[in-house]
Formats: C-alpha cells, structure tokens, sequence
C-alpha cells in the first residue's frame, strides 16, 4: 500500500522514521569518481543513523550492480524514450545497512568505466538521455509505488545529474519535498536546444524561468529553480557561487533565490578514514603514537620507488587533474621545490591527458623525488594520507573538499589556497594560532606558484626547526571532529525548511 508524505508531523526533534530519498550518480564503493560518491553513501547513513529512512538510488552501473548486497527485483517501469522496461533492483550497501535502489537500464548503464565518459575520456554523447531517464524513474519512485510500498517525504537530488527531477515534480500534486544540493556548480549538464528538443520534455520548461540557460538546456538550473530548498557543501562556497567570479553565470539566479540558499559542510566518514583503524595502511596509529606515522611514510617511499628516508619532507596529491584542481601551480613550483633533494612527491591522479604527461616526465626527471599513479586507487589514496607530511590542495575554487579533512585526521598537514570549503575547515599556522594551539594546516592567498612556494617553504622550515612544534600542528589537526552526524543535523533541519514550504504551497493551492 502506497504512503503519502505527512510533512506537518516532522520536526527537526523528532526525525524518527522521516523517509528521505537521496538521489545521486556515484556513491561510494559502487562507483566513484569523486567527492560525490563519499557524500551519497556517507550522509544516508548518518540519517539512518539519527532516525530515518533515509535510502539512496542510482544508476545500475555493472560494478554497482556486482557489489550490491541481497540484490533482488522489485519491479519494471516502462519509461519514455526507452526501448526496453527499465528494472529496479533492491539490496544494501556493501558496508552500511543502507537500503539501495538501483536503476536497471542496460542500454543506458551497462558500461564499465567512467559514468559520464568513454574509455578516451569524451562524455558519452547520450548523456542528456541517459540522466533524463534516471531523473523520471527519481520522479516515479518518488509518487510512490505499491510495488515498494514505500514513499519518500523529502527527495534529496545531487548534482547536475538528478536535476531534472525536481523539475519533472513541480506541478505534482502530493509530491515531496524537494532539495537539491550542489557539489560543483562548474560541471551544469549543458545541451543543445536540438538535444532539449529531441529527449522530449515538456515545451512550457522551455524558458529564462525554467531550463533554458544562454539557448542551452541545463539540468543544474531545473534542481536550483524548481527545489523547495538549495544548498551547496560549504559556507563559504555558497557566498562565493553568488559572485561573478565563481557563479559561473547562476550568481544571479542564487542571490534571486534568497534564503532558498544556504551552504553545509560536508562531513566525513571516521569509520573508513581513521589512521587509528585503517585495515589499508602499513601501521595503524593516533595522536598519542603520532611517532607510528613514519612507518607509513617509509612504505610509501618504496611504494612509489623514492629512497626511504624518514627525515624527507613528503608532500601528497591526490585528485583531478583539471584546472579547477591547481595541479599546473604544482607543476610550475617543481623545478625549483626540487633543488631541496629531500623533497619528495607523490601523486595520485588522473584527468587531462596533458597533465598526466607533464606529471609523467617530470617524474621521470626526478625519479628520485617523485612517484606518480595515473587513476584513482583507493588503497594508494590512504597510503598517501597516512605516509605524507604535508597533503597540498591549491585548487583555484573548492565546494568543499574532503581530502583536506582527511588529511587532518591523519596528521597530513593540509597546505590549501583559502577557497570555498578548504578555507571553512583549515585554520592557518599564523604565530598566533601556532602559539594557542590553534593551528591546523597552511592557507595561502592567492592561486599563484609564488604564493604556493613560499608557503611550501614555510612549511618545511617548520618541519625542520621545530619537530616538536610541527607534532602539535600536526595532532591539533587530529583532534578536529568533521563527522558526519553534526552535517546531517543541519540536513534535517533543512528537510524541515523544505517540508514547510510544500505544506504552505500545499495549502495555498487549496485555498
């Protein structure tokens, strides 16, 4: 039997049994290209965790599918534009108790790899259709099915890929809530008027109020529009999306949207990024047997084929190699950083085919001094937390960044550029704040290789005059509590907001 939602019995005390369906295109072990997926698994988990049903959909991607655990299908949906019935698959996640729904489109899903590219790194070309698909099937689940005897209240959609949801829900009467979360405003899911045309939505959507962005169709814009609550995944990112200079044109449409808007930072799984617990690194350690950390640092010297030195200065990189990452101010300090022969880098990561190559050949330069991986390893990115010195993000803009906090947790001295999330989480080693205590990491200003030296260099010499001093920069970090459990009590305050504002709309419509 179906379930309505019920808004007006929900209260930010009393989340007990709220149903919340989280909406997104990765999720962490299933399918990872990013931050996202940390954010799909480890949020649903946290609500359960506090009281609700909350359950996560995605796409049926091959490798989601083999790891789903108690697989079975619930039902088959014919779907607009799709040849074959679409199935929907039930299970669990691999590590949480986390009911998953997956959406089983083998025309549209079943490929390995990348979710959004091909083997060469170009967006599939059927891209519109394929998130179009997965936005209706959000919609259908979302009116609820008897098959799944089960109705979310508040649907939680991420990304530019589940945003046409809350656009395909708007004029549905008894639909949820809806909010829509922004992890990168630079990726928009951007298509022609032909593609808008040829996929088959509804003409009215077509218009400055609706979808259409400068004669394009972009599916961020329909969950910013049409959700009842919008945030992005740190404070400071959500003042910085409302200027030119990081709005990528939808600062205005974001200032437009007033208290709609708002910024939460994202949390952190401690269960799968602890050093004191990591099943994945050479030697387990915590604040109070910081001096373990070297026995990583040693491993992962020979992992990458460096000289095993416990007196290097290590930095780490992990990540994308795209603009956005700052990768090229890395890559512009090199020469110079590596005139120190005990600096030593390592890097894992993959994007760009230039950047890869230019990382390539320099490592190839520097054998001695840098170890790359081009890909993304899971196993290789916590080596590279618990064995380095000092983890670098120089990204010219950062929603939020996790590997910053991970760092932290590790006692991996995060060097930022003061930006959206990394600026909200790392507090800068000033005189000041080193002499209360108070310092976490190294923050410079502006996205310059002369400005990311210096501070590599004030680092080290940290590192090297004062041992003691860099151990309680480094444990300080340790101590600072980003779990998730704080974040999702801020997202349950927001599903209340966005609970508020149906049953108001609700009730004008019946008066």
């Amino acid at each position: 039997m179906e379930q309505s939602p019920s808004s007006s019995s929900f209260s930010v005390a009393t989340p007990q049994g709220l149903r919340v369906l989280v909406a997104s295109s990765e999720a962490h072990p299933l399918i990872k290209t990013g931050g996202l997926a940390d954010v799909a698994a480890s949020l649903p988990t946290a609500l359960r965790q506090l009281g609700c049903d909350a359950r996560l959909i995605l796409p049926a991607y091959p490798r989601a599918v083999r790891q789903l655990r108690e697989p079975k299908p619930v039902c088959e949906l014919r779907m607009p534009g799709c040849r074959a019935n679409v199935r929907i698959l039930a299970g669990l996640h691999p590590d949480h108790d986390l009911p998953v729904y997956l959406v089983d489109a083998p025309e549209s899903f079943t490929r390995e790899g990348n979710p959004y590219t091909d083997l060469s790194g170009r967006d599939w070309g059927d891209n519109a259709e394929r998130f179009l698909l997965f936005c209706r099937v959000i919609t259908v689940i979302a009116q609820g099915l008897p098959a799944m005897n089960w109705q979310p209240e508040v649907l939680h959609g991420n990304d530019w890929q589940t945003g046409l949801a809350s656009a395909l829900l708007q004029d549905v009467p008894n639909r949820p809530a809806t909010v829509f979360t922004i992890h990168n405003l630079a990726y928009q899911g951007l298509f022609d008027r032909a593609t808008y045309d040829r996929i088959g939505l509804p003409p009215a959507l077509w218009s400055l109020s609706g979808l259409e962005f400068h004669q394009r169709l972009s599916f961020i814009k329909g969950g910013i529009v049409f959700s009842d609550r919008v945030n992005t995944v740190s404070p400071t990112y959500a003042a910085e999306v409302r200027t030119p200079r990081f709005g990528c044109g939808l600062d205005g449409l974001l200032r437009q949207i007033g208290g709609r808007f708002s910024g939460i930072l994202n949390g952190i799984d401690y269960q799968v990024w602890n050093p004191d617990r990591d099943p994945l690194i050479s030697q387990r350690y915590n604040r109070d047997h910081f001096g373990l950390k070297v026995e990583n640092k040693l491993d992962l010297q020979r992992e990458f084929g460096l000289p095993r030195s416990e007196d290097a200065f290590v930095l780490g990189y992990i990540g994308r190699l795209v603009e956005q990452k700052g990768v090229d101010l890395i890559l512009a300090v090199l020469p110079e950083l590596l005139r120190d022969p005990r600096v030593q880098l390592v890097v894992v990561a993959a994007g760009e085919r230039l950047t890869e190559q230019a990382l390539l050949d320099i490592a190839a330069k520097y054998p001695r001094q840098i170890g790359v991986f081009i890909g993304y390893d899971e196993t290789r990115a916590h080596h590279i937390e618990a064995g380095c010195d000092v983890f670098l993000m120089p990204s010219r803009f950062e929603p939020c960044g996790l590997n910053q906090i991970y760092s932290l947790r590790y006692g991996s001295v995060p060097l930022v550029h003061r930006t959206g999330g990394l600026a909200d989480t790392v507090i800068n080693s000033t005189p000041d704040m080193l002499a209360q205590g108070k310092a976490t990491g190294f923050l410079f200003d502006e996205a310059q290789p002369q400005a990311l030296l210096n501070t590599i260099w004030q680092a080290l010499r940290l590192y090297r005059d004062d041992p003691e001093g860099w151990r309680r920069l480094a444990t300080t970090g340790m101590t600072q509590d980003f779990s998730w459990e704080a974040s999702a009590r801020q997202y349950l305050q927001l599903y209340a907001d966005a609970l508020a504002e149906r049953q108001s709309a609700n009730q004008a419509v019946s008066a």
